[in-house]
């Protein structure tokens, strides 16, 4: 059996039937489910690129999926995965555990409301930028911007002993050069990205726009959370978390760097928000992006808890540095992220696999 081959039709038509069936809500399956999301898509704001924007969701599926979570399993609080972690707690069955990544000031605008309309909590992941007091973005999103408005034709950029060449031309072109861009910048430090990012602005003439204010849309969509607006997260009953200084792909960069996108960015939201941060986020968060080195670090720099980005649901494996999570997207429909959070999409695979 392919369950690649056979996904569509189960997205469309087995699991939705089954979910309307009840059937995923059958068993008790033990262990925790932990969803992320990236945000909400702000109001006014137009998709430029579905894969792009991909990652963030509806305000209206928000609400959607946050009930069908309420009205199925039971969801937890950051505080109670906390107590899990430390001992103190006992998971409930079919416990589901929400997180965020990146800290957009769509987290707070467009994401928080509904947060609060169904009274649960979530563990917010962001990088060190939110621990001050400017705006700034993703250093690999404003690479993207760049990649995605460049005239089509072979490319040459160079910049602090760094030369990158590749070819733009369809989407599926710019996207793969992008991404062959962000994993040899992630191989630098921070300062040596940004760098980077201003000479490929410059040199394949894309002027990035200037990042709006906190009432435009694309500022929503693109923008970081600021120290002032962190706090409003925090105060509104929210769980900050780390996701690193500058949120590059971790193994690609030397261990040392790893080590310091790692600690520093506990020590700078701790200092800045005058609270414990116990959990931490891998960027990324794909297999291919985190090493076991890379996650023998999070234990050694304090936390008590890190997440990666793939293989979760019920029943999955729940190693404290190498928590699994279901990774919500806007194409992700009700009855799938039913089938995934029960742990049902899963033993599929295994299922499949074996067969």
């Amino acid at each position: 059996m392919n369950v690649k081959l056979v996904s569509p039709l189960l997205k469309k038509a087995v699991y939705p039937c089954l979910s309307a069936a009840g059937f995923f809500r059958r068993g008790s399956e033990s262990g925790l489910a932990v969803v992320t999301y990236h945000g909400v898509l702000p109001q006014g704001y137009e998709r430029i690129d579905d894969a792009f924007d991909g990652n963030l969701v509806s305000a209206d599926a928000l609400h959607k999926q946050l009930r069908l979570l309420k009205a199925n399993y039971n969801v937890i609080s950051p505080d109670d995965a906390l107590a899990w972690r430390e001992g103190r707690f006992e998971l409930p069955p079919r416990a589901v555990l929400l997180t965020c990544d990146d800290g957009l000031l769509n987290n707070l605008t467009d994401m928080l409301p509904v947060l609060q309309q169904e009274n649960l909590r979530c563990i917010f992941f962001v990088t060190g930028a939110s621990a001050g007091d400017q705006r700034t973005r993703l250093w690999y999103e404003d690479l993207f911007l760049v990649f995605r408005s460049a005239l089509a034709g072979k490319f040459e950029i160079e910049s602090e002993a760094i030369v990158l060449r590749g070819q733009l031309g369809s989407r599926a072109l710019r996207r793969a050069s992008w991404w062959d861009a962000v994993k040899e910048l992630s191989q630098v430090g921070a300062e040596t990205r940004l760098s980077f990012v201003r000479a490929a602005s410059s040199q394949l003439g894309v002027e990035l726009s200037p990042i709006g204010g906190a009432d435009d849309s694309s500022c929503r969509r693109f923008g970081l959370l600021t120290l002032s607006e962190l706090r409003a997260l925090a105060a509104a009953g929210m769980t900050i978390g780390a996701h690193t200084m500058s949120h590059p792909l971790l193994s690609q960069l030397p261990l040392d760097l790893a080590r310091g996108e790692i600690v520093d960015c506990r020590a700078k939201l701790e200092a800045a928000l005058q609270t414990r941060v116990w959990a931490f986020a891998y960027p990324f968060g794909d297999a291919a992006s985190v090493t076991p080195r890379v996650m023998a670090i999070p234990q050694e720099a304090g936390y008590t808890a890190a997440f990666l980005n793939f293989g979760g649901g019920l029943g999955a494996n729940l190693p404290p540095y190498a928590l699994p999570r279901i990774h919500v997207t806007s194409e992700m429909n009700l009855a799938e992220l039913d089938a995934l959070v029960s742990g049902f999409h899963a033993r599929l695979q295994r299922y499949a696999g074996r067969s």
